[in-house]
Protein backbone atom coordinates (compact mmCIF):
# COMPACT_ATOMS: atom_id res chain seq x y z
CA UNK A 1 0.00 0.00 0.00
CA UNK A 2 0.98 3.59 -1.00
CA UNK A 3 1.15 5.67 1.80
CA UNK A 4 -0.39 8.83 2.44
CA UNK A 5 2.81 10.75 2.45
CA UNK A 6 3.86 9.25 -0.77
CA UNK A 7 0.39 9.90 -2.49
CA UNK A 8 0.74 13.95 -1.37
CA UNK A 9 4.45 13.86 -2.38
CA UNK A 10 3.53 12.55 -5.62
CA UNK A 11 0.71 14.72 -6.41
CA UNK A 12 2.49 17.55 -5.50
CA UNK A 13 5.07 16.77 -8.17
CA UNK A 14 2.65 16.76 -10.63
CA UNK A 15 1.35 19.67 -10.18
CA UNK A 16 4.21 21.33 -9.78
CA UNK A 17 5.21 19.81 -13.52
CA UNK A 18 1.87 21.04 -14.54
CA UNK A 19 2.51 24.47 -13.21
CA UNK A 20 6.39 24.66 -14.36
CA UNK A 21 4.97 23.54 -18.26
CA UNK A 22 2.62 26.03 -18.34
CA UNK A 23 4.66 28.90 -17.02
CA UNK A 24 7.31 28.10 -19.83
CA UNK A 25 4.46 27.95 -22.41
CA UNK A 26 3.17 31.19 -21.77
CA UNK A 27 6.82 32.64 -21.82
CA UNK A 28 7.72 31.07 -24.89
CA UNK A 29 5.09 33.07 -26.32
CA UNK A 30 5.63 36.06 -24.88
CA UNK A 31 9.32 36.15 -25.77
CA UNK A 32 8.24 34.96 -29.66
CA UNK A 33 5.96 38.21 -29.66
CA UNK A 34 8.25 40.61 -28.33
CA UNK A 35 11.09 39.08 -30.26
CA UNK A 36 9.10 39.47 -33.68
CA UNK A 37 7.82 43.38 -32.63
CA UNK A 38 11.52 44.09 -31.70
CA UNK A 39 12.93 42.22 -35.23
CA UNK A 40 10.29 44.25 -37.43
CA UNK A 41 9.92 47.47 -35.11
CA UNK A 42 13.58 48.31 -35.21
CA UNK A 43 13.74 47.63 -38.80
CA UNK A 44 11.11 50.47 -38.86
CA UNK A 45 12.54 52.98 -37.24
CA UNK A 46 13.07 56.40 -39.02
CA UNK A 47 13.41 59.83 -37.66
CA UNK A 48 10.81 60.49 -40.12
CA UNK A 49 8.36 58.99 -37.93
CA UNK A 50 8.66 61.45 -35.42
CA UNK A 51 8.66 64.52 -37.46
CA UNK A 52 6.03 64.09 -40.11
CA UNK A 53 2.66 63.53 -40.04
CA UNK A 54 1.03 59.99 -41.52
CA UNK A 55 1.13 60.02 -45.12
CA UNK A 56 -2.23 59.26 -47.39
CA UNK A 57 -2.58 55.91 -49.18
CA UNK A 58 -0.34 55.29 -51.99
CA UNK A 59 2.47 57.78 -51.23
CA UNK A 60 5.89 56.88 -50.22
CA UNK A 61 7.18 58.11 -46.84
CA UNK A 62 7.08 57.61 -43.16
CA UNK A 63 5.46 59.49 -40.20
CA UNK A 64 3.14 59.15 -36.84
CA UNK A 65 3.89 62.43 -35.68
CA UNK A 66 -0.13 63.09 -35.48
CA UNK A 67 -0.57 59.75 -34.27
CA UNK A 68 1.66 60.34 -31.00
CA UNK A 69 0.53 63.81 -30.12
CA UNK A 70 -3.27 62.51 -30.33
CA UNK A 71 -2.39 59.50 -28.23
CA UNK A 72 -0.53 61.64 -25.33
CA UNK A 73 -3.45 64.06 -25.71
CA UNK A 74 -5.71 61.71 -25.01
CA UNK A 75 -3.73 60.24 -22.05
CA UNK A 76 -3.91 63.57 -20.49
CA UNK A 77 -7.79 63.52 -20.78
CA UNK A 78 -8.06 60.33 -19.34
CA UNK A 79 -5.48 60.76 -16.42
CA UNK A 80 -7.36 64.50 -15.60
CA UNK A 81 -10.58 62.56 -15.29
CA UNK A 82 -9.81 58.92 -14.14
CA UNK A 83 -7.07 59.93 -11.12
CA UNK A 84 -9.55 62.50 -9.26
CA UNK A 85 -12.30 59.99 -9.67
CA UNK A 86 -10.50 56.86 -8.77
CA UNK A 87 -8.47 58.06 -6.14
CA UNK A 88 -11.46 59.71 -4.07
CA UNK A 89 -13.41 56.87 -5.04
CA UNK A 90 -10.94 54.06 -3.28
CA UNK A 91 -10.40 56.64 -0.16
CA UNK A 92 -14.06 56.59 0.63
CA UNK A 93 -13.92 52.80 0.00
CA UNK A 94 -10.63 52.35 2.67
CA UNK A 95 -11.36 55.48 4.72
CA UNK A 96 -15.07 56.20 5.48
CA UNK A 97 -17.20 52.90 3.45
CA UNK A 98 -15.30 50.32 5.77
CA UNK A 99 -17.09 46.24 5.70
CA UNK A 100 -20.33 48.06 5.11
CA UNK A 101 -22.96 47.27 2.62
CA UNK A 102 -22.25 49.78 0.10
CA UNK A 103 -18.54 49.60 0.25
CA UNK A 104 -18.94 45.70 -0.17
CA UNK A 105 -21.35 47.05 -3.05
CA UNK A 106 -19.08 48.92 -4.94
CA UNK A 107 -16.03 46.66 -4.30
CA UNK A 108 -18.27 44.33 -6.54
CA UNK A 109 -19.14 46.52 -8.86
CA UNK A 110 -15.76 47.87 -9.16
CA UNK A 111 -14.54 44.12 -9.44
CA UNK A 112 -17.03 43.84 -12.74
CA UNK A 113 -15.44 47.03 -14.04
CA UNK A 114 -11.91 45.43 -14.34
CA UNK A 115 -12.99 42.66 -15.87
CA UNK A 116 -15.15 44.10 -18.51
CA UNK A 117 -14.27 44.04 -22.03
CA UNK A 118 -12.85 47.24 -22.93
CA UNK A 119 -15.07 46.87 -26.19
CA UNK A 120 -18.18 47.39 -24.50
CA UNK A 121 -16.68 50.64 -22.93
CA UNK A 122 -16.39 52.37 -26.62
CA UNK A 123 -20.27 50.90 -26.66
CA UNK A 124 -21.02 52.48 -23.85
CA UNK A 125 -19.16 56.02 -24.39
CA UNK A 126 -20.29 55.93 -27.93
CA UNK A 127 -24.08 55.83 -26.98
CA UNK A 128 -23.80 58.72 -24.22
CA UNK A 129 -21.25 61.24 -26.26
CA UNK A 130 -20.84 60.29 -29.46
CA UNK A 131 -24.18 59.53 -30.93
CA UNK A 132 -25.87 62.47 -29.05
CA UNK A 133 -23.12 64.86 -29.86
CA UNK A 134 -23.31 63.71 -33.46
CA UNK A 135 -19.69 63.05 -34.31
CA UNK A 136 -16.37 61.49 -32.79
CA UNK A 137 -14.04 63.66 -30.79
CA UNK A 138 -11.18 63.51 -29.04
CA UNK A 139 -12.60 64.47 -25.27
CA UNK A 140 -15.29 61.27 -25.93
CA UNK A 141 -11.89 58.98 -26.45
CA UNK A 142 -10.33 60.47 -23.32
CA UNK A 143 -13.37 59.89 -21.66
CA UNK A 144 -13.47 56.33 -22.37
CA UNK A 145 -9.89 55.20 -21.87
CA UNK A 146 -10.75 57.13 -18.25
CA UNK A 147 -13.32 54.70 -17.61
CA UNK A 148 -10.74 52.31 -18.52
CA UNK A 149 -8.56 53.60 -15.58
CA UNK A 150 -10.82 54.40 -12.60
CA UNK A 151 -11.21 50.48 -12.00
CA UNK A 152 -7.69 49.62 -11.24
CA UNK A 153 -6.92 53.13 -9.95
CA UNK A 154 -10.03 52.28 -7.10
CA UNK A 155 -8.71 49.12 -6.13
CA UNK A 156 -5.01 49.80 -5.88
CA UNK A 157 -5.54 52.98 -4.06
CA UNK A 158 -8.03 51.01 -1.66
CA UNK A 159 -5.78 48.43 -0.54
CA UNK A 160 -3.16 50.71 -0.31
CA UNK A 161 -4.61 52.66 2.26
CA UNK A 162 -5.88 49.74 3.97
CA UNK A 163 -2.54 48.50 4.25
CA UNK A 164 -1.66 51.77 6.64
CA UNK A 165 -1.34 51.00 10.28
CA UNK A 166 -4.64 52.13 11.97
CA UNK A 167 -2.55 53.29 14.86
CA UNK A 168 -1.09 56.39 12.78
CA UNK A 169 -4.76 57.70 11.69
CA UNK A 170 -5.02 57.02 15.70
CA UNK A 171 -2.66 59.31 16.94
CA UNK A 172 -3.65 61.89 14.49
CA UNK A 173 -7.29 62.22 15.58
CA UNK A 174 -5.85 62.03 19.07
CA UNK A 175 -4.07 65.31 18.12
CA UNK A 176 -7.39 66.95 17.36
CA UNK A 177 -6.65 66.44 13.33
CA UNK A 178 -10.09 66.57 11.20
CA UNK A 179 -10.54 62.93 9.15
CA UNK A 180 -9.86 64.86 6.23
CA UNK A 181 -6.65 66.02 7.17
CA UNK A 182 -5.90 62.37 8.43
CA UNK A 183 -6.37 61.11 5.08
CA UNK A 184 -4.34 63.71 3.16
CA UNK A 185 -1.36 64.86 5.14
CA UNK A 186 -1.17 60.92 6.89
CA UNK A 187 -2.37 58.10 5.10
CA UNK A 188 -2.32 59.17 1.07
CA UNK A 189 1.62 60.11 2.10
CA UNK A 190 2.20 56.17 3.83
CA UNK A 191 0.58 54.87 0.86
CA UNK A 192 1.32 57.20 -1.87
CA UNK A 193 4.51 54.39 -3.21
CA UNK A 194 1.42 51.93 -4.04
CA UNK A 195 -1.07 54.84 -5.15
CA UNK A 196 1.44 55.92 -8.04
CA UNK A 197 2.18 52.40 -9.15
CA UNK A 198 -1.75 51.92 -9.83
CA UNK A 199 -2.00 55.06 -11.66
CA UNK A 200 1.00 53.99 -13.57
CA UNK A 201 -0.63 50.54 -14.24
CA UNK A 202 -3.51 51.92 -15.22
CA UNK A 203 -1.99 54.11 -18.05
CA UNK A 204 -0.24 51.24 -19.35
CA UNK A 205 -3.36 49.39 -19.46
CA UNK A 206 -5.18 52.06 -21.79
CA UNK A 207 -2.08 53.17 -23.84
CA UNK A 208 -2.65 50.31 -26.12
CA UNK A 209 -6.44 50.01 -26.01
CA UNK A 210 -7.97 50.54 -29.70
CA UNK A 211 -11.58 48.91 -29.86
CA UNK A 212 -12.86 51.89 -27.40
CA UNK A 213 -11.15 54.46 -29.76
CA UNK A 214 -13.08 53.32 -32.58
CA UNK A 215 -16.21 54.08 -30.92
CA UNK A 216 -15.64 57.38 -29.66
CA UNK A 217 -11.96 59.30 -31.05
CA UNK A 218 -11.80 57.46 -34.45
CA UNK A 219 -8.72 58.83 -36.29
CA UNK A 220 -7.31 61.30 -38.26
CA UNK A 221 -4.95 61.99 -40.80
CA UNK A 222 -3.87 64.97 -40.41
CA UNK A 223 -2.29 66.59 -37.41
CA UNK A 224 -5.13 68.05 -34.93
CA UNK A 225 -5.54 69.14 -31.59
CA UNK A 226 -8.80 70.05 -31.11
CA UNK A 227 -10.78 67.99 -28.50
CA UNK A 228 -13.94 68.41 -30.35
CA UNK A 229 -12.87 66.43 -33.83
CA UNK A 230 -12.04 63.54 -34.54
CA UNK A 231 -7.83 62.32 -33.25
CA UNK A 232 -5.15 60.65 -34.70
CA UNK A 233 -4.35 57.71 -32.68
CA UNK A 234 -1.45 55.19 -31.99
CA UNK A 235 -3.41 52.35 -31.67
CA UNK A 236 -6.31 52.84 -34.30
CA UNK A 237 -3.33 53.95 -36.47
CA UNK A 238 -1.24 50.48 -36.14
CA UNK A 239 -4.63 48.47 -36.63
CA UNK A 240 -5.56 50.44 -39.74
CA UNK A 241 -1.72 50.62 -40.80
CA UNK A 242 -0.97 46.56 -40.67
CA UNK A 243 -4.10 45.84 -42.69
CA UNK A 244 -3.13 47.95 -45.28
CA UNK A 245 -1.59 46.43 -48.72
CA UNK A 246 0.96 49.63 -48.30
CA UNK A 247 4.67 48.57 -47.56
CA UNK A 248 5.41 51.75 -46.17
CA UNK A 249 2.39 51.63 -43.99
CA UNK A 250 3.10 47.97 -42.72
CA UNK A 251 6.23 49.26 -41.97
CA UNK A 252 5.02 51.93 -39.86
CA UNK A 253 3.01 49.66 -37.94
CA UNK A 254 5.25 47.35 -37.02
CA UNK A 255 7.26 50.84 -35.57
CA UNK A 256 4.49 51.52 -34.06
CA UNK A 257 4.03 48.48 -31.87
CA UNK A 258 7.38 48.55 -30.73
CA UNK A 259 7.15 52.47 -29.40
CA UNK A 260 3.90 51.79 -27.78
CA UNK A 261 5.57 48.37 -26.19
CA UNK A 262 8.67 50.35 -24.97
CA UNK A 263 6.22 52.75 -23.32
CA UNK A 264 4.25 50.06 -21.72
CA UNK A 265 7.57 48.04 -20.63
CA UNK A 266 8.78 51.11 -18.96
CA UNK A 267 5.51 51.97 -17.07
CA UNK A 268 5.96 48.75 -15.55
CA UNK A 269 9.31 48.99 -14.79
CA UNK A 270 9.34 52.14 -13.04
CA UNK A 271 6.08 51.15 -11.38
CA UNK A 272 7.95 48.11 -10.03
CA UNK A 273 11.36 50.18 -8.73
CA UNK A 274 8.85 52.55 -7.13
CA UNK A 275 7.06 50.15 -5.02
CA UNK A 276 10.33 48.25 -4.41
CA UNK A 277 11.47 51.43 -3.12
CA UNK A 278 8.39 52.11 -1.05
CA UNK A 279 8.88 48.44 0.54
CA UNK A 280 13.03 48.48 1.61
CA UNK A 281 11.96 52.09 2.91
CA UNK A 282 12.33 51.74 6.56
Amino acid sequence: MISLAAKRRAVNAVASALMFAATCVGLFFLAWILWTTLRFGIAAMHWDLFLKDTPAPGDGGYGLRNAFVGSVILMCIALLIGVPVGLMAGTWLAEYGGRSRRARLVRFVNDIMLSAPSIEIGLFTYAVMVDPLGHFSAFSGGVALAILMVPIIVRTTDEMLRLVGAEMREAAIALGAPMWKVVTNITWKAARAGILTGILISLARISGETAPLLFTALNNQYYSTSLARPIANLPVVIFQFAMSPYDNWQQMAWAGAFIAITFILLLSVTSRLILQKSVKRP
